[in-house]
């Protein structure tokens, strides 16, 4: 059991809050091996180079992305007030989400199970 008052414990806990911005998509319906692929072509660049690159990326994960990172640098303007014109992409990765599982009819009777997977992508901006 943690020692001293219930508010001072919490008072703790809050105050080591992280202060860059931070967007998340989850349950997004691409896998998370191709979502990487796009991610790492824009971590550590700056919002608006990773954002050119991403619109000129021939890739549905490309589009998803970029979603998430202009979500990023709202979020790092309206709530921790940094400069939009200093943020880079401190981290950006993707986790496997939960599997969707379809079933595909197939010859004489059989069914063939198609796995449609999804992802939890995360994108962290800092300020240089």
């Amino acid at each position: 059991m943690a020692k001293g008052h219930r508010s001072k414990i919490k008072a703790e806990r809050n105050s080591l809050k992280d202060e860059r911005a931070i967007a998340k998509v989850n349950f997004a319906r691409l896998s998370s091996t191709k979502a990487k692929i796009v991610l790492d072509q824009i971590k550590g660049k700056d919002v608006n180079t990773a954002l050119s690159i991403l619109r000129y990326t021939p890739r549905y994960a490309a589009d998803v992305i970029e979603k998430v990172v202009k979500s990023a640098a709202a979020n790092a303007e309206h709530n921790n007030g940094m400069n939009t014109t200093r943020l880079f992409i401190e981290e950006a990765f993707a986790t496997q989400g939960p599997t969707l599982k379809r079933i595909r009819p197939r010859a004489q009777g059989r069914a063939y199970r198609i796995n449609k997977n999804t992802s939890h992508i995360t994108v962290i901006l800092n300020e240089r």
